[in-house]
């Protein structure tokens, strides 16, 4: 896709106060990052943001970074001079930490009534939970999500793409604060966004949900139409231990499957009658597989437009043609030596860049204080009082 004229990014001139820590709220502040906003990475002047600093340079790129002590009166001050001219807050404190603290939504509206605030928590601002501490698998494990993944007769299992963060909370936080930012602009008024990281996962459990509607409970693990229990709808093991994903849901996909096999007997068994016969037909299917390396099947499979692909690791994703074709791979890795993954969001008239690397824990607060009208001395002294750091 190629852009119209110079690039324009589509967030450019909106301001972002950014007082999380970890993945879901970096996650989310570094999209509105990517796509032009100014972002303001605010650190407290103790432990700070203690992601790994690997994660770290990957998702505060394109950030600013500033260090304020919100327990001292005039680092409250001071967030309230930068909410003036804010046009959202993202924070990820438990309910009720931010209005202690004299910086909660009601008293940052009322310096700034645009200003869309948006908190991230695990169970919501209200709710009997809404004070449980609680991480990923915790929030998919209440939504019943955690129930569906895996194996029956393995359990749960856990995935090392975090899916209530960043699904239920990151995602789902850029969605609810790009809307407010698009009703403020029209009528000049906020809003607070309330995104629970449970709430968000639930709110897509969509599949299961059909098998509970249609069914009266949802099926085991691995035993739901695409968790398992179709032939059409697998991984299978190849010779030299690795897996092929066979996605051949649609009737002409499986024929076109069964003719590259060399088995259109088994055309008939694109939606088996019953879990016996589906076995039979995966048994069959898993034989032939195993029979090969991955690589022959890549290779055979290409082009034949059947739904199959490779499961590569995350090192050969990264130089797969598809994905370098994309841009998806930045050519800039971080300091450390980390890829960077680059915006997955293409649009006309904005190309993507990374303007900046993450910065250090209060690389920028000096530019920030001076912006606000602090010349040397006084800036000094809030460092030596530390206001700042």
């Amino acid at each position: 896709m190629e852009t119209t004229g110079a690039s324009r990014p589509p967030l450019a001139g909106i301001r972002v106060l950014d007082l999380t820590r970890l993945l879901p709220g970096p996650v989310c502040t570094l999209h509105l990052a990517d796509l032009g906003a100014e972002v303001l990475k605010i650190e407290d002047t103790g432990l700070g943001d203690y992601a790994a600093p690997a994660l770290r340079a990957m998702v505060q790129r394109n950030k600013k970074g500033m260090r304020l002590d919100l327990k001292q009166a005039d680092g409250v001050a001071l967030l309230h001079r930068l909410a003036e001219s804010a046009d959202v807050l993202v924070e990820g404190f438990r309910p009720g930490v931010m209005d202690r603290l004299g910086v909660g939504y009601a008293a940052l509206s009322a310096v700034n009534p645009r200003l869309v605030y948006c908190s991230i928590t695990g169970f919501g601002q209200t709710g009997p939970y809404r004070d449980e501490p609680g991480h990923d698998l915790n929030y998919c494990a209440l939504s019943g999500v955690s129930d569906q993944i895996g194996r029956d007769d393995a359990g749960p299992a856990l995935s090392n793409l975090p899916i209530a963060d960043l699904l239920g909370g990151s995602m789902n936080a850029v969605m609810g604060i790009l809307a407010a930012l698009f009703d403020a602009a029209r009528t000049g008024t906020g809003r607070h966004v309330d995104i629970s990281m449970a709430d968000g996962v639930l709110a897509h459990a969509l599949v299961p949900l059909v098998t509970l509607a249609t069914q009266g409970a949802t099926r085991r693990a691995g035993l739901d139409k695409l968790s398992g229990a179709l032939p059409c709808y697998a991984m299978y093991r190849t010779q030299d231990g690795r897996h092929l994903s066979v996605g051949a849901l649609e009737h002409k996909f499986w024929e076109r499957f069964c003719d590259v096999l060399g088995r259109p007997d088994l055309k008939p068994m694109h939606m088996p009658p019953d879990r016996a016969t589906a076995e039979r037909v995966r048994a069959d299917v898993a034989a032939l597989i195993e029979a090969r390396p991955l690589a022959y099947w890549a290779d055979v499979f290409h082009g034949r437009q059947c739904c199959v692909t490779p499961v590569l690791r995350l090192e050969e994703a990264l130089a797969h043609e598809n994905f370098i074709a994309r841009g998806m791979v930045h050519p800039r890795a971080t300091e450390g030596g980390a890829p960077q993954l680059a915006c997955p969001v293409k649009m006309t008239g904005f190309e993507f860049s990374i303007e900046r690397p993450a910065p250090s824990p209060g690389q920028d607060t000096d530019e920030v204080l001076a912006a606000l009208g602090h010349d040397e001395a006084a800036r000094a002294d809030l460092r030596r009082r530390g206001v700042v750091g």
